[in-house]
C-alpha cells in the first residue's frame, strides 16, 4: 500500500509538472491526490470499487476546493490534479485491445466497469459542487492563518 500511495504522490506531481501547474502547488496536488488514492485503495475491499471511486472524488473535490480558498487559486488545479490517480486508464485501454482482437464480451465488461468509474467520479465531483462556497471560507480559517505564517516565512528567506 505505501508503494502504492507513492506512486500515487509521483504520478500526481508529474501530471501537475505536465498540466502547468506552478511549482509551489506540486506538493499540495500531490498529497491530494495521494489522499485520494489511500481513500479508494481502503475502501474497495470494502464496498464495490464504484462507490470507493465515488467516495474518493468526494473528498479530492473537496479538499481540492478547501485548499482553492486557502491558497486563493483556482480549485481545478488541484482537482484536476488530484483526480488523476482515480481515471479508469487502464480499463479504457483493455475495452479497446479487446475490442481490437475480437473478443467483445471481455470489451464489453471492462468498458462498463470504465464507464461506472467516470460516472463515479461525475457524480463525486457533481456531490461535492452543491456544498455552498461560504462553507469552504468558514472551514479554510485556520489553515488561512497556518498558510499566512507559512507564506510570511517563504517571503522573509
Amino acid at each position: 500500500m505505501i508503494a502504492q500511495l507513492a506512486a500515487a504522490l509521483t504520478g500526481t506531481i508529474g501530471f501537475a509538472l505536465l498540466y502547468g501547474v506552478p511549482r509551489h502547488f506540486y506538493p499540495t496536488c500531490g498529497i491530494i491526490g495521494m489522499l485520494g488514492w489511500g481513500l479508494y485503495l481502503l475502501l474497495e475491499p470494502l464496498i464495490h470499487a464504484t462507490f470507493a471511486t465515488a467516495a474518493a472524488t468526494v473528498l479530492v473535490a473537496f479538499l481540492s476546493r478547501l485548499l482553492a480558498v486557502v491558497w486563493k487559486c483556482p480549485a481545478t488545479i488541484f482537482m484536476i490534479c488530484g483526480l488523476f490517480p482515480l481515471i479508469p486508464g487502464g480499463g479504457i485501454y483493455w475495452t479497446t485491445y479487446y475490442l481490437v482482437i475480437g473478443e467483445q464480451n471481455q470489451a464489453l465488461a471492462t468498458g462498463y466497469g470504465a464507464l461506472k468509474a467516470a460516472v463515479a467520479i461525475v457524480l463525486g465531483i457533481v456531490f461535492t459542487s452543491i456544498l455552498p462556497q461560504a462553507f469552504f471560507g468558514r472551514a479554510a480559517r485556520p489553515l488561512c492563518r497556518l498558510t499566512g505564517r507559512i507564506q510570511a516565512k517563504w517571503k522573509s528567506r
